[in-house]
């Protein structure tokens, strides 16, 4: 039998020394045991930087140099970075026990309460488990054992996660194509279609729901036809299949509203809910149901303990969650957003008509999408480069454009991941008009300094030409 070969000299680094480390050693520490390519990736778009300091919207690299937060870690940020009301918050719970499982939380009990006052009025009942993706996870259970049936319908462009269910009903091959076979019965359907939608729920009588995002994020930031979200749940109740409402990334003031059903008054049968929802301090997700189905598929002792999480509804996490609720609350964070949208959405619109770079601006409150012209169809670059390698380019406008904010604007953002040619703005609902203006001015320059596909092409072709050839 093969000896079993114990590492040896183990060099265990202390916290005091985490903290001390630079940026060449954070990077070679990540390339090393973390991700290896996605250290090369993100070294290349020179996105590697060391912060040490955040605060509300800015964060602070090793040199002292400030930026402003736009990506707002993909809107798990709404309340700004290290928010000091949810921090002095946590003192006040820091001696309870955090994990008991033999005993019922006060605090996760206010904060599921807290979560029936402000999501639509038909939703009772909350689960707590500690991301989006699990959320989801469950809500997808939830949805099969109160129907007793198993298809499940997703959207072309969505995105619920990558554990293997939400995975499942993600609308993007390249995320899917290693891991077949996937959770059986998932069918597509085109995003904003009520034709296409009632369709399919005519051709089966197995749907158990139909899980959909409000607006769509990593899809590139695509909001529905006015109505399409009203006649889903019309469809959706017509046909006795569950209506799932993904609010992951829309939810908590996001859109300009608590979660993004409120506008158009949609009554889903369940919402998945995490991101913000533990204020950027501590990982939370939820899914909330009505007492219909909660009791269908729970209801009894024998079933009550067929869905658990082991640190769902922690004592730290549910009070980041009360203590992030109170501050949006307070501060009607959800009426600021919807404001700030609207004034930088228009702000945005007029570089729109004067760059042809810019193709498309669209989104609700301070959730809003840039698409740019795609390399992939510029002639001159086609003439270079062939083939597969011809097929990443898609993948690039959106970087090089996040880049340029960062590096030469000090500003933080991101594309988005179903459309590389889209960048997100998701900010901290904090954001103020000034940092607006800066964001619109910055934008404004780099848009003047390339005009059109071509220069971006020519001044970043040999950070493009190096990373084809890492691949």
């Amino acid at each position: 039998m093969e000896k079993y070969l114990y590492k040896k000299n183990k060099n265990i680094l202390k916290l005091e020394e985490a903290l001390l480390l630079d940026a060449k050693k954070a990077h070679l520490h990540y390339k090393s045991y973390i991700n290896p390519q996605l250290a090369n990736l993100l070294s290349l778009l020179g996105l590697s930087k060391n912060f040490v300091k955040a605060q509300n919207t800015k964060v602070w690299d090793e040199e002292g140099q400030e930026y402003i937060d736009f990506l707002g870690a993909y809107g798990a940020l709404n309340i700004g970075h290290n928010n000091q009301h949810v921090i002095n918050k946590m003192e006040k719970i820091k001696e309870l026990p955090n994990l008991l499982q033999t005993a019922i939380n006060p605090i996760t009990t206010v904060l599921a309460k807290n979560l029936e006052a402000i999501t639509p009025e038909n939703l009772i009942y909350t689960f707590f488990c500690n991301s989006g993706a699990e959320a989801v996870e469950g809500a997808l259970k939830l949805a099969k054992i109160a129907t007793g049936k198993s298809r499940i319908l997703y959207c072309t462009g969505s995105f619920h996660g990558k554990s293997m269910g939400a995975l499942s009903v993600t609308g993007r091959d390249k995320y899917k194509k290693y891991f077949q076979p996937l959770v059986p019965l998932s069918e597509e359907v085109p995003y904003g279609d009520l034709q296409s939608l009632k369709g399919v729920l005519e051709k089966y009588d197995d749907i158990a729901a139909f899980i959909v995002e409000p607006i769509q994020g990593e899809g590139g930031i695509i909001v529905p036809p006015k109505g399409y979200l009203k006649g889903v749940e019309r469809l959706c109740k017509e046909q006795g299949v569950l209506l799932i409402a993904d609010e992951v990334q829309t939810g908590f003031g996001r859109t300009g509203y608590w979660f993004a059903c409120d506008e158009e008054m949609i009554a889903p049968d369940i919402l998945c809910m995490a991101k913000s929802l533990g204020g950027g301090i501590m990982p939370i997700g939820a899914y909330i149901t009505t007492e219909e189905v909660w009791s269908k598929s729970y209801g009894s002792m024998e079933k009550c303990l067929l869905h658990t999480s082991t640190f769902g509804g922690n004592t730290w996490a549910s009070a980041a969650g009360i203590a992030t609720i109170e501050y949006i609350d307070q501060y009607n964070l959800d009426v600021e957003a919807k404001a700030k949208g609207e004034y930088f959405i228009n702000k945005l619109e007029s570089l729109r008509v004067m760059y042809p770079l810019l193709k498309e601006v669209r989104g609700k409150g301070l959730m809003i999408g840039l698409e740019f012209e795609t390399i992939k169809d510029n002639r001159f670059f086609n003439k270079l480069v062939k083939g597969n390698a011809a097929d990443t380019l898609e993948e690039y406008t959106g970087g090089l454009i996040a880049t340029e904010l960062l590096n030469q604007h000090r500003i933080i953002t991101a594309y988005t991941l179903n459309n590389p040619n889209v960048i997100r703005i998701e900010p901290p609902l904090t954001i103020t008009y000034d940092e607006i203006d800066y964001f619109v001015k910055s934008l404004n320059t780099i848009l003047n300094k390339y005009k059109g596909v071509t220069e971006l092409v020519m001044n970043n072709f040999k950070n493009i030409f190096q990373s084809i050839l890492r691949r």
